[in-house]
């Protein structure tokens, strides 16, 4: 049997497969993932980091890659209020102006 090579195993990095990570890395900080541990302050940090990430990407996204991060800010920050009883930061949900 031959071996496997493991970074074959390793999907390719692009620009939304990296903001999807850093979203569920904010939404296991939530104690939506494995483990049901909130981490509000590490939650708050990746969600500002994406926030960060659209506003200096700004014009350079394709659509799919604008309604990726809007998508994605509008979740975790509402599942931050949910959390946390208070805003992560503002912003408008998917598709508002």
């Amino acid at each position: 049997m031959a071996e496997e090579d493991p970074q074959s195993a390793v999907p390719t990095i692009n620009f939304s497969s990296f903001v999807v990570s850093l979203a569920q890395q904010a939404m296991n900080a939530l104690g939506e993932g494995p483990t049901d541990a909130v981490d509000l302050g590490l939650a708050k940090q990746t969600i500002d980091l994406i926030g960060l990430l659209k506003d200096k990407t700004e014009g350079n996204l394709d659509d799919e890659e604008v309604k990726l991060m809007e998508a994605i800010l509008y979740e975790t920050r509402m599942k931050y209020t949910e959390k946390s009883g208070k805003p992560a930061a503002e912003g408008k949900g998917p598709g508002e102006s």
